[in-house]
């Protein structure tokens, strides 16, 4: 008997008014399985991500996470958001507040943990990501690729079942990139059950079980990195991945 997935999205349409930006889309992952999401802008990648945990409320389908049906009326989001980390593509951090500080809120305010307690998770998230030394000072003290790792070590010191990324690099300069990967290739290897929406193709390449090409609200196709990058059967994925190799 095999295993559950952990993420299981069925017939998802998402409209925003007569804007139809999902049109029934299936996706299942597996635990532990890093799922990489492609396609041009406005077709609908982000959007699915922000359907998986209910930042977008979907117009109609099923979404179950960790064996937890997010759609029912009973269900405690915020509950269920604690087993889902998400990072975006702007930090999110609060300005005023130290990395330790930004890393912590939510275990004292959500998870209910004591200030030592949470203090103590909080450190070892960022000495995870490689900020232990950084964990008293504020985001502007921060290079943005520094800022995106507090934000990921915010994510995981819930210990969250699954990781969304939306464009976790693509607000970065070239040169701070390869931090933010560096801490996504430790999550891939702890076994971190990750979906991921990026432009960054080398890394999806070298670290994707599967990846999906999505276009005008639907995936295309989807197979393991070889398949689609090196022989796609779609002429829309075919025009994609040459657009993207040529620049």
């Amino acid at each position: 008997m095999s295993e559950p997935p952990i993420i299981a999205a069925h017939g998802l349409h998402k409209q925003f008014g007569p804007l139809h930006v999902l049109k029934g889309v299936d996706l299942v992952v597996a635990e532990r399985e890093l799922v990489f999401l492609i396609g041009p802008s406005g077709s609908g990648k982000s959007t699915l991500l922000r359907c998986l945990n209910r930042l977008e409320e979907p117009s109609s389908g099923s979404v179950v996470v960790d064996g937890i049906d997010l759609l029912d009326r009973r269900t405690d989001i915020n509950h269920v958001r604690t087993r889902i980390g998400m990072v975006f593509q702007s930090f999110n951090l609060y300005p005023h507040m130290t990395a330790l500080a930004n890393v912590t809120l939510a275990l004292r305010k959500v998870a209910g943990k004591s200030r030592a307690e949470a203090d103590t998770i909080g450190r070892a998230a960022l000495d995870r990501v490689g900020l232990a030394d950084r964990a008293h000072h504020t985001p502007l003290q921060l290079s943005g690729g520094q800022q995106q790792r507090v934000a990921i070590a915010r994510a995981i010191a819930l210990e969250p079942r699954v990781m969304l990324f939306d464009e976790p690099t693509s607000a970065l300069d070239p040169e701070l990139v390869g931090g933010v990967l560096a801490v996504m290739r430790e999550l891939r290897a702890s076994g971190m059950t990750m979906v991921v929406v990026s432009h960054e193709m080398g890394f999806a390449r070298a670290a994707a079980d599967r990846v999906l090409f999505m276009d005008q609200g639907v995936i295309v196709e989807q197979g393991t990195p070889e398949q689609v990058f090196t022989a796609p059967t779609e002429e829309r994925t075919r025009a994609f991945i040459g657009q993207i190799q040529r620049h």
